[in-house]
């Protein structure tokens, strides 16, 4: 008796994604260094742009905000965009558009040509800078996925720093008679190499199941950023007119809208441009919960320092950069030793990190208080090097644990979420703080402004301790 087999068609295993090789993650840390420091690099460069351009500190502080809103407005658009088109093709798409950008600011004739180009070169930021950690998320595993976040982290930590050092150097170094400009323009071979990396060795990954754009969503999300954010950075130099107090009075409403629609598009079943159900992760809740008072205040106290050493002090913009060389050393070491520290006493380091960044700060102030107007490198050493410490401690370790459970599929939502977090958080810093310290100045003198200002950062960093006592123990 012959038994008949029948054949059922075999379904095809799943393939597994692609690996992401050494040059491919060394690409996209590039690609996430190249907006921070861009964020942070126009600092000592604003005085040189002010008398070239004959700026007005409205129209200087619209070089910095401009950026920075709308970097943090189309950060989640661009996490999703990604999913739904391919993480490389945006990844390169931002890049190319991000050199051609920088090359705008570098060439732009007046101020409002500046301020243009750097609300595009922001929006091109917006669209890369998600591409690279959904793609470390979705190429990596493991001890691979550890090592990958743990130097995204670091890389982020050291660009918001080197970004200061930078502009310091290449405004004094006033290559070919650039000036200001080539802290712009240094970014054009930059992106050149890039793209040609990218080209050969970052691998195409997209969401398995891809939604479309959540219109509503992106709208509300942009107004309630945009009604936040705006007013609080060109408040102060507006003189705080009218619009300014009734745009800080919509926020509330934007936000709240924001929130009803995507919470009926997560319940309808579509995927909501900031899905709530993804704030059912605890470790993705409590880790962003934790980045904002830390992004608050690190980015204020790189403005306030700034503003302080150059205007105050009477440093040259060298000078002013490289005071801040042992936070920035400190902070590479440190990271390095970040995941053998993590491994072994999970999510403790951070709020140990949290206490070495308060220390660090306080002997940054009593230096402030103590030496003004003598302060520089030397001064602000030991507390800048106990500082780079500390924050090494914190940031990528936040970094790897929000995101540690995110599904693959939701990598760009996730990483876009974080960013916008993030650099929402670095632009209120720089409004709140900034105004706060440029507000003290005429009443109490730069160096009681700047140690009064100082303190309140050191509040900031308090917070940060405490909520990271609530961090899960281990990283998953």
């Amino acid at each position: 008796m012959t038994e008949t087999i029948t054949s059922r068609p075999v379904r095809p295993a799943a393939s597994a994604p692609p690996a992401l090789s050494g040059p491919g993650l060394f690409t996209v840390l590039l690609a996430a260094a190249l907006p921070l420091v861009d964020f942070f690099i126009v600092n000592v460069a604003l005085p040189s742009i002010g008398t070239d351009l004959s700026a007005g500190e409205s129209v200087l502080e619209l070089v910095v905000a401009g950026y920075g809103v709308a970097y943090a407005v189309l950060l989640v658009l661009g996490g999703r965009l990604g999913d739904l088109f391919g993480r490389r093709r945006l990844f390169l798409g931002g890049m190319a558009a991000f050199g051609l950008t920088s090359l705008a600011c570098g060439l732009a004739p007046d101020a409002w040509s500046l301020v243009a180009a750097r609300v595009a070169q922001g929006a091109s930021a917006a669209a890369m800078l998600p591409q690279v950690l959904a793609t470390i998320q979705a190429t990596t595993s493991g001890p691979r996925r550890a090592r990958a976040m743990s130097l995204y982290g670091a890389t982020a930590g050291l660009s918001m720093v080197a970004g200061q050092i930078l502009g310091g150097v290449l405004v004094a170094a006033d290559i070919a008679g650039t000036g200001w400009r080539s802290v712009f323009l240094v970014n054009v071979p930059v992106v050149l190499v890039g793209l040609l990396l990218a080209a050969r060795s970052v691998p195409e990954t997209r969401s398995a199941r891809p939604e479309p754009v959540d219109g509503p969503g992106t709208v509300l999300l942009a107004v309630s950023l945009l009604t936040l954010l705006v007013p609080l950075t060109e408040g102060r130099a507006a003189g705080w007119p009218l619009w300014t107090w009734l745009s800080l009075a919509a926020f509330p409403f934007a936000a709240a809208a924001f929130h009803a629609v995507e919470r009926r598009a997560d319940r309808a079943g579509r995927t909501p441009l900031v899905p709530p159900s993804l704030f059912a992760i605890v470790s993705l809740r409590r880790g962003l919960l934790l980045i904002v008072p830390f992004s608050i205040g690190f980015s204020g106290f790189m403005f306030v320092i700034a503003v302080a050493l150059q205007q105050g002090a009477g440093l040259g913009p060298v000078a002013a950069g490289t005071a801040l060389v042992p936070l920035a050393a400190v902070f590479f070491l440190v990271s390095l030793a970040g995941p053998r520290l993590v491994a072994r006493y999970g999510t403790r380091v951070v709020p140990a990190g949290a206490v070495l960044q308060g220390v660090g700060l306080a002997l940054m102030t009593l230096a402030a208080w103590r030496s003004w107007p003598d302060l520089g490198l030397v001064e602000l050493m030991p507390g800048a090097a106990v500082a780079g410490a500390g924050q090494a401690l914190q940031l990528p370790v936040v970094f790897r644990i929000v995101l540690s459970e995110v599904p693959p599929a939701r990598a760009g939502v996730g990483s876009g979420v974080m960013m916008t977090t993030q650099q929402s958080s670095l632009a209120l810093g720089v409004a709140a703080l900034g105004t706060l310290f440029l507000s003290l100045v005429p009443g109490l003198g730069m160096r009681d402004a700047l140690v009064t200002t100082l303190l309140v950062q050191l509040a900031t960093v308090v917070l940060t301790g405490l909520l990271s006592l609530r961090l899960p123990r281990t990283i998953g």
